[in-house]
């Protein structure tokens, strides 16, 4: 029988740099486009018989490491090349469970540190890089820009004391599936969006949030600010006036995308809003104030353009105005930053914003993890 290791187990020997090698066996464009921290390359399929050239190959590879761990998509071929290179005498031999499928569901749950009596905790998914967060206070606690793994949220509550009251996304996400209608729901508490995201399209019942609307969690003030750019709807959350939740507005190293939404053509208009959004709105905040984003990049090869997993993604308003380099743009050369040069689209984006609007939902959990595969791209750089 093959012998095999979780993905949660993966990602802790990987932050404590345990010595071992990783295949992972997906086709190149595959790993080119996406692979763990680490990896090599083998390309092996599900039928595939391994010759004694390719078990030379492999042991190349090895780098002097006496374990190996294969991956690949869902961990079929992967557990097949691990019979094949038993087969061929490597010893210490597991398959990651799941593949690269459950590796986008690794999450890390890291303490923000505040000067008040509120508890922030940043929710990190780690492979997409997508950040969550859990606001609590005196007993209660707000969800916001929660994934469709709700149980994250849940249990971080849990096991801190919570009862989650209140529930928050940022804007309509186009990367990834919001889960914070079944979470609410479930939990039978308001899911609150901006009073705008109706004329985006929305079709489900919400409790809007106008501009400067303040929902009280224990003893947390949680205010919605919009900031318009990104998408048209989307609402940042100051939290007492210390940390302000930016969504996919502000990051720690760059500024989100604007043709999502307003397409190719309109994202000249979406970068308008979104200079005024910034120099208007999140720049005028103390320099104190805890910037924490929606997303931190994450690289080809697995890693955060910023930071690490499992450490606090977050910057301040007075750092962010002195070294983010696109804060430093005029209007005119901000403008044409966003609209000249459009990255590569999120894969399945209308897709995604179909589901999170209410007009469209994934056929099983199959199809809303094949959705989401892949890093983040909500970056304009």
């Amino acid at each position: 029988m093959v012998e095999s290791i979780s993905t949660a187990e993966l990602a802790n020997r990987q932050d404590t740099d345990e010595d071992f090698a990783l295949l992972d066996t997906r086709p190149e464009e595959s790993f080119e486009s996406w692979h763990i921290t680490g990896a090599r390359n083998f390309p092996f399929g599900p039928d595939e018989s391994l010759s004694e050239d390719g078990a030379a190959e492999v042991e190349s590879m090895l780098d002097g490491n006496d374990e190996i761990l294969t991956i690949c998509a869902k961990g079929i071929s992967s557990a097949h090349f691990v019979d094949e290179l038993e087969a061929h005498g490597f010893e210490n031999v597991k398959v990651v469970t799941g593949g690269m499928e459950e590796w986008s569901e690794v999450y890390d749950r890291v303490p923000i540190e505040t000067d008040g009596d509120v508890e922030i905790v940043q929710i990190q998914r780690r492979a997409k890089g997508c950040l969550g967060y859990l606001v609590g206070s005196d007993g209660e606690a707000a969800a916001i820009d929660v994934s469709r793994h709700t149980d994250e949220f849940r249990e971080a509550a849990d096991d801190r004391g919570y009862e989650i009251t209140h529930v928050f996304d940022t804007h309509v996400h186009a990367d990834h599936i919001s889960g914070g209608r079944t979470l609410a729901d479930g939990l039978g508490v308001p899911y609150h969006l901006s009073e705008r995201a109706r004329k985006r399209g929305v079709e489900y019942e919400y409790d809007a949030l106008d501009r400067n609307e303040v929902v009280r969690v224990g003893n947390a003030d949680i205010k919605a600010v919009p900031t318009p750019g990104h998408t048209s709807e989307i609402t940042s959350y100051l939290v007492n006036d210390e940390a302000v939740i930016t969504g996919d507005t502000l990051f720690v190293d760059s500024i989100g995308r604007t043709e999502l939404e307003f397409g190719d053509e309109g994202a000249a208009e979406g970068a308008k809003m979104q200079y005024d959004s910034l120099h208007k709105v999140l720049m005028s905040d103390p320099d104190s104030v805890v910037v924490l984003p929606g997303h931190v990049t994450v690289t080809e090869d697995g890693r955060f353009a910023h930071g690490n997993p499992g450490e606090p993604i977050r910057s301040t308003v007075g750092d962010l105005r002195r070294n983010l380099d696109v804060l430093q743009l005029d209007e005119d050369a901000f403008v044409s930053r966003l609209s000249d040069d459009v990255p590569e689209k999120p894969p399945n984006y209308e897709t995604v914003i179909a589901i999170n609007r209410g007009k469209d939902e994934p056929e099983g959990e199959d199809e809303a993890t094949e959705l989401e595969l892949g890093p983040n791209r909500c970056s304009a750089s």
